[in-house]
């Protein structure tokens, strides 16, 4: 079967292990699937939460320099707590990366804290956003 729908974000990387091991720490998440060009200069890793057929796409290639996701414009992961967001949120300002947060805007928007990835692209991490819920009321007709 293959695969339908969003399936990857793609970032530019300019430390690849740097960028795992970001995503990793503060978004659960693990390769799936890494290449090294055949010159050595490009690599490339896909990282997943394994919670749903999606995957960050890092990309380092020598040379290349993209504009980060943000300030605004963000990757979101949903923790399973208000702890874990402040768990996090207080590793990220030891680890210099924490931008914003926590902030509590209530439903819908939730708990959030907002963290810049080593090339700057903005991550979120969030709790009670009930992005779930809502998608599948909107496919059951009831939103």
């Amino acid at each position: 079967m293959s695969d339908t729908g969003l399936t990857h974000i793609a970032l530019a990387s300019a430390d690849l292990d740097a960028s795992i091991a970001f995503y990793a720490k503060y978004a659960g998440m693990r390769v799936v699937y890494r290449h090294q060009s055949e010159d050595g200069e490009g690599a490339v890793a896909w990282v997943s939460d394994m919670t749903r057929p999606f995957v960050i796409v890092l990309v380092h290639q020598p040379g290349v320099v993209d504009r980060p996701l943000g300030p605004f414009g963000h990757l979101g992961v949903a923790c399973a707590s208000r702890e874990a967001v402040d768990r996090l949120a207080a590793l990220a300002k030891q680890d210099g990366c924490l931008i914003k947060g926590p902030e509590d805007y209530g439903p819908p928007v939730g708990y959030w804290v907002y963290l810049a990835d080593p090339d700057g692209n903005t991550l979120e991490l969030s709790y009670g956003q009930d992005v779930g819920p809502t998608v599948e009321s909107a496919k059951a007709g009831t939103r």
